[in-house]
């Protein structure tokens, strides 16, 4: 077990947000946090990488409570990306070299610039080395963002709405280097999402969110069509293209703005499971 969580509680002033949140991931696997809006995916994240402190519960990361780990040591351990990242007149390869710091002693090293170097070639940002940050696009920042997290070499990655400011073909590529890292470096990664289609593609358990409480956690089997509409209220179906699970909304808007609901037989050539 690479995280555990045991009993965590997070409370806004007086407002219960997380309430008995328990579950545990290994290394080597992606996990889907879940749910609506404001459910508390975030919330959540932030709380296992220490930026927000539960009002109960345990956090440990390889065996160790996180409160007892200096900050430093947290970000050796845990990569974080915020689901807005800030900007500054920093060029792209500065941006990243800052992943190194939980590691520069007294200088930089010749080992940090050459991990710096190899995030670039690994993630396809070798054309944003010079350019400033602050004159990117959302998706260049976020690209930057992530491969300043890989360069910390965390244990896990916590990645807050990783594909937000990403279009098609990026949301693909990122995704896919994500599962490259993960099998490579036999690290964890955590990371909120609203696409559960992309969810199903790219991660391997899932924890959906509900009323403050996980409603369910677990590999694709607890992605059904009951479950996801006790979380979200809306009616689906669970297709399957190509061997990957697809959720698909069993109502839509006609041309008039009312709704109807989509008989299977319209779904084409996806197969349909009646979950």
């Amino acid at each position: 077990m690479i995280l555990g969580v045991d009993e965590l509680k997070f409370m806004y002033r007086n407002q219960g947000i997380l309430e008995d949140i328990a579950f545990s991931i290994n290394e080597g696997e992606i996990v889907a946090i879940l749910g609506p809006n404001g459910v508390g995916k975030t919330t959540l994240l932030k709380c296992l990488n220490r930026i927000l402190v539960p009002k109960q519960g345990v956090v440990s990361v390889c065996g160790d409570a996180i409160t007892s780990l200096d900050l430093m040591e947290v970000a050796r351990r845990i990569g974080y990306v915020p689901q807005r990242v800030e900007t500054g007149r920093l060029t792209g390869f500065d941006a990243v070299l800052l992943g190194r710091r939980p590691h520069i002693g007294w200088d930089i090293t010749g080992k940090d610039l050459r991990i710096v170097e190899a995030a670039f070639r690994k993630f396809g940002i070798n054309h944003l080395r010079l350019h400033y940050i602050d004159e990117m696009s959302g998706g260049e920042l976020q690209m930057i963002a992530i491969a300043r997290a890989f360069v910390q070499e965390p244990k896990i990655l916590l990645l807050d709405e990783p594909t937000s400011a990403l279009d098609l073909k990026n949301q693909v590529e990122i995704l896919h280097k994500i599962q490259e890292i993960v099998s490579e470096h036999s690290i964890a990664v955590v990371m909120t999402m609203h696409d559960l289609n992309t969810a199903l593609r790219y991660a391997d358990r899932f924890i959906l969110l509900k009323d403050r409480s996980i409603h369910i956690c677990g590999d694709r089997s607890v992605i059904t069509a009951e479950e996801i509409e006790a979380v979200y209220g809306v009616p689906v179906m669970i297709g399957e293209i190509s061997g990957v699970p697809c959720v698909i909304p069993r109502c839509l808007c006609n041309g008039n703005g009312r709704k109807e609901k989509i008989p299977e037989e319209r779904v084409g050539s996806t197969y349909v499971r009646n979950t």
